[in-house]
């Protein structure tokens, strides 16, 4: 299945044409090297998706054309998740005023 619909399938991104925005910027790997929309996934695969203030890296377990909102979270499982601080609001916390 292509990643683009793996993402939306598996509700990891809500839409098809969001998921494929994201692929194109260069933000999601498949086992470490940049995947494109139309890159495959199987069940093994590793995908890391930069969301920009998110990160996350999971293990995909299974592949289904459909599936339920209640059972989308069955297709995968999540290796790591990291939020990363917004910078604005990091210097305003340092800042003794």
């Amino acid at each position: 299945m292509r990643i683009d619909k793996f993402l939306k399938v598996s509700r990891v991104i809500k839409r098809r044409t969001l998921a494929k925005e994201v692929c194109d910027a260069g933000r999601v790997q498949v086992n470490g090297r940049l995947a494109k929309a139309g890159t495959e996934v199987k069940p093994g695969d590793t995908v890391f998706i930069d969301f920009g203030r998110r990160q996350l890296t999971f293990r995909v377990l299974e592949v289904r054309e459909h599936v339920r909102a209640a059972e989308a979270r069955e297709l995968y499982e999540v290796l790591a998740e990291e939020f990363k601080a917004d910078s604005t609001l990091a210097h305003l916390e340092d800042d003794p005023e």
